[in-house]
């Protein structure tokens, strides 16, 4: 094996909650050296986002935070401060997502860092981005939703509004600032500069609208709300079987005439209502209803072998806990075991970056707060004594 893909870079890691820790987790993964800096006392807030928590450790911080150093230090202080600007001389990244402005009242902004580290590459993750005339207003994945439009297009037709279920806008902006980092430090290897990179929430989330954006770009129309279904394929949704629910999506007109002779119903592939997408669009209100009453007549399971021995996209609809143990999920090993000092045996998630030769891989488990702060002692040894 060789080296981690990250095994000489340093993340100086200021952010808490979410986004910011699930960038520099899969920064972590695929080897850098990540430094969790945390508050005296409370450390990051995600370990109080409890129930459940398991050895005093929230799930929600054990989920995020697996591969890191974890430092106490406060830079409200002077000998904090300190101590934080000597891991920023030896840093490749520093992620913060404090609200804009913040940190450079500390003195601890990107112009005032890349003063003492040419090549830092500063990622900063916000609610708006560090411009603006919302740039200073606080940021949560809820409030992107709702703001971005994604929350209007989410939820059944004729109901309200609802949120993803996950935070889906916060991993998001930690997968784009991961990204951004990525190509920073292609540009660092080139020119040995680093730079400043500025996510934002409210960007992320409108970024997830993809064509739904598009359409009401380029058309002017209000996108609204599908429930299940897609708004322009058909059939491409959920229905509801004789003991449970399944979701069909055929993405072209040859999967749907396959689906019309598995039910025996080779008229619907006929019928110029029906024969291509464009016309299924405009006329689903007719056919739905009646691929709605076929389903129903049978159970899931022989639903899902059916359609799979026709070659039609199918699934069930999995809880949570059923897609944990779904054998393609456990012949992938993508659920990693490890041995926490106050959890015990621990299960977590593992990472979907799949490279042959640097694979992501368990380093490290969460840390126990503060528990790597003699690091920051040893930094200051080093420095003492002039050595690397």
């Amino acid at each position: 094996m060789m080296d981690a893909a990250f095994s000489d870079v340093v993340i100086v890691d200021l952010s808490h909650v979410l986004a910011g820790p699930y960038c520099t987790m899969i920064l972590g993964d695929l080897g850098a050296t990540v430094i969790k800096v945390e508050r005296p006392e409370t450390g990051d807030d995600t370990r109080r986002f409890a129930p459940p928590s398991v050895g005093g450790e929230s799930a929600y911080y054990l989920g995020l935070n697996r591969n890191k150093l974890s430092v106490m230090l406060d830079f409200n202080e002077p000998e904090g401060k300190a101590c934080l600007l000597d891991l920023v001389c030896q840093a490749t990244v520093l992620v913060e997502n404090f609200r804009p402005g913040t940190l450079a009242k500390k003195g601890l902004g990107y112009e005032d860092l890349k003063q003492i580290n040419p090549g830092l590459i500063y990622c900063s993750i916000s609610g708006y981005g560090q411009e603006g005339p919302r740039s200073c207003a606080p940021g949560y994945d809820l409030i992107a939703q709702a703001e971005s439009g994604l929350m209007s297009i989410t939820g059944e037709v004729e109901g309200p509004p609802v949120q993803v279920g996950s935070p889906i806008t916060d991993s998001t902006a930690g997968l784009f600032a991961c990204l951004s980092i990525m190509a920073a430090l292609r540009v660092r290897d080139k020119t040995g500069q680093g730079q400043a990179i500025d996510i934002s929430l409210q960007e992320a989330a409108l970024s997830l609208l993809e064509n739904v954006a598009a359409s009401c770009l380029l058309t002017g129309e209000e996108a609204r709300r599908y429930g299940n279904a897609h708004p322009t394929i058909v059939p491409y949704q959920s229905f509801v079987t004789r003991d449970g629910h399944i979701v069909v999506a055929c993405g072209n007109d040859k999967l749907y005439a396959r689906l019309c002779r598995l039910l025996q119903q080779d008229d619907l592939a006929l019928d110029p209502h029906f024969s291509t997408n464009a016309q299924r669009v405009r006329n689903r209100d007719l056919l739905l209803p009646l691929l709605q009453d076929h389903f129903s007549q049978r159970e899931t399971a022989v639903w899902l072998n059916d359609l799979r021995c026709a070659g039609i996209p199918c699934a069930p609809i999995q809880t949570v806990s059923e897609a944990l143990h779904d054998p393609q999920i456990e012949y992938r090993d993508f659920i990693w075991e490890c041995d926490h000092p106050t959890a015990g045996s621990t299960r977590l998630l593992g990472s979907p970056l799949r490279l042959s030769a640097t694979p992501p891989r368990l380093y490290k488990v969460p840390p126990l707060l503060g528990e790597d702060t003699t690091f920051l002692s040893r930094l200051q040894s080093k420095k003492a004594r002039g050595t690397p």
